[in-house]
């Protein structure tokens, strides 16, 4: 029997609308929502994919990308069967944008995955690990008596009040930010608000959570240098100190037609947001070891090295810089 989910309201005709994503999605009986782990069962919104995982396995974190959130280790990472956007370019729409079959996995059983494989932590990802938001919670209080960090790969689409209720439980997130344009979200995403990613991003950091951005750059829609600024500047108003990762498009799902992303392009982006004064800027889908390395903002050393998604030298002392003693933002292994 899945739970009653969190964050509706009932409607005339015992339909309901779910509250929990700024997609507000009205519910007649025997239908799911966009997402699709969300259903109306006779006037009630249920969490009908509560521990229904389409995937799951031990990655490095550094493929989330997150490089900031101790480096070099591996997580357990898994997802649901479904996402609150229907981005037209989605790397895991075969999973994220249609039905394929699951297995239940408890969250007593997924914390104890976690410790069997030694995992430095649990991650939702792949999909849209928010719309998992009841499994989420219990998998977390579990998680937390056992010291294992929560780590979530997202798109930031979430109501205010869900969101404040489970920061608490996270530890880490990478926020993919696809644009910083209101039509970007209408036109490609197939819905989204940008203010709701805005604000899990900000809320997040605030309170502490480990945050880094991603931002997929897709030739012709979001590669501007004007749009490229826009966004820098955003994170700024935040902090220079979120790791931003300026990421390569290659053609996938409904955009074949689109021709890879110039690396040219991915330079200049992150060029545009050195100048401006971000101090860890990452260049993601590039095999290249100096775009995707550390440096010290302060001084430049080289602190930790990388491969494609893999750590190949850190050389932290407390979070700090060995050669000047800067803090470097994150959470690392002593």
């Amino acid at each position: 029997m899945k739970p009653i989910a969190r964050y509706w309201e009932a409607l005339e005709d015992k339909k309901v609308r779910c509250l929990l994503c700024p997609r507000g999605c009205v519910i007649a009986p025997g239908k799911r929502g966009f997402c699709r782990v969300r259903e109306n069962v006779d006037g009630k919104l249920v969490a009908s994919g509560y521990g229904e995982v389409v995937s799951i396995a031990n990655d490095p974190i550094e493929k989330k990308p997150l490089y900031h959130f101790y480096p070099g280790s591996y997580i357990i990472s898994l997802a649901e069967n479904g996402c609150n956007l229907g981005c037209l370019h989605c790397q895991n729409y075969s999973i994220s944008q249609f039905d394929c079959p699951t297995e239940y996995v408890s969250p007593e059983a997924l914390v104890g995955i976690a410790k069997r494989y030694n995992s430095n932590g649990i991650c939702f990802t792949y999909t849209e690990p928010l719309v998992w938001f009841e499994y989420i919670l219990d998998v977390a209080k579990l998680a937390k008596d056992e010291g294992l960090p929560i780590v979530l790969v997202s798109n930031g689409q979430i109501n205010p009040e869900p969101l404040e209720e489970i920061l608490p439980y996270i530890d880490a997130i990478n926020v993919d930010l696809k644009s910083i344009k209101q039509e970007f979200y209408r036109d490609v995403c197939r819905g989204g608000n940008i203010e709701a990613t805005k604000n899990t991003i900000k809320r997040c950091f605030e309170e502490g959570v480990v945050t880094e951005v991603t931002n997929l750059i897709i030739p012709t829609l979001n590669d501007s240098e004007d749009e490229i600024e826009e966004l820098v500047d955003f994170l700024l108003s935040i902090s220079d100190e979120i790791p931003l990762h300026f990421t390569r498009f290659f053609p996938h799902y409904r955009m074949n037609h689109l021709p890879p992303t110039p690396v040219r392009t991915l330079l200049r982006a992150r060029e545009i947001a050195l100048s401006k004064g971000m101090k860890y800027v990452y260049v993601g889908n590039v095999a290249d070891e100096e775009l995707n390395t550390t440096y010290c903002p302060n001084c430049g050393t080289a602190l930790i090295k990388r491969g494609y998604f893999f750590t190949s030298k850190v050389e932290l002392k407390g979070g700090r810089c060995p050669r000047c003693n800067t803090r470097i933002y994150g959470r690392f292994s002593e």
